[in-house]
């Protein structure tokens, strides 16, 4: 089963580490999906842009097209990963070597989607 791993957090207290905590936590992050690699459960992973660099869609009787993020929240998505992982425990112990300090993690299975013909590049 795939599993998606979004990582949230208040993207003003990320910005705000320094160069070498940064690198550290992404170290840290680094060693773990080593692990997931080498057991072949690590899929797609990105590292999002700050949500002022976002363009949001927004459906209604035109649509809009509006600079920055749309949501007003506390905690903003900064990233995610994909994982093959066989239970949601598995894809939670995974998880757990992920958690950076003020943040949170959802995971979420997810559903492979086909597009239609000619729908791709």
């Amino acid at each position: 089963m795939l599993y998606a791993i979004l990582c949230y957090n208040d993207e003003t207290a990320v910005g705000s580490w320094s160069k070498e905590k940064d690198e550290a936590v992404m170290a840290q992050h680094g060693e773990r999906l080593r692990v997931l690699a080498g057991k072949r459960k690590l899929g797609p992973v990105a590292r999002l842009m700050p949500t002022t660099a976002a363009t949001t869609l927004r459906d209604g009787r035109e649509t809009l097209v509006l600079d920055g993020p749309f949501a007003e929240t506390k905690e903003q998505l900064l990233g995610f990963y994909i994982v093959d992982c066989a239970s949601l425990d598995e894809v939670i112990e995974a998880a757990k070597g992920l958690m950076v300090e003020g943040g949170a993690l959802e995971i979420r299975p997810v559903l492979f989607y086909q597009p239609p013909e000619g729908a791709g590049r």
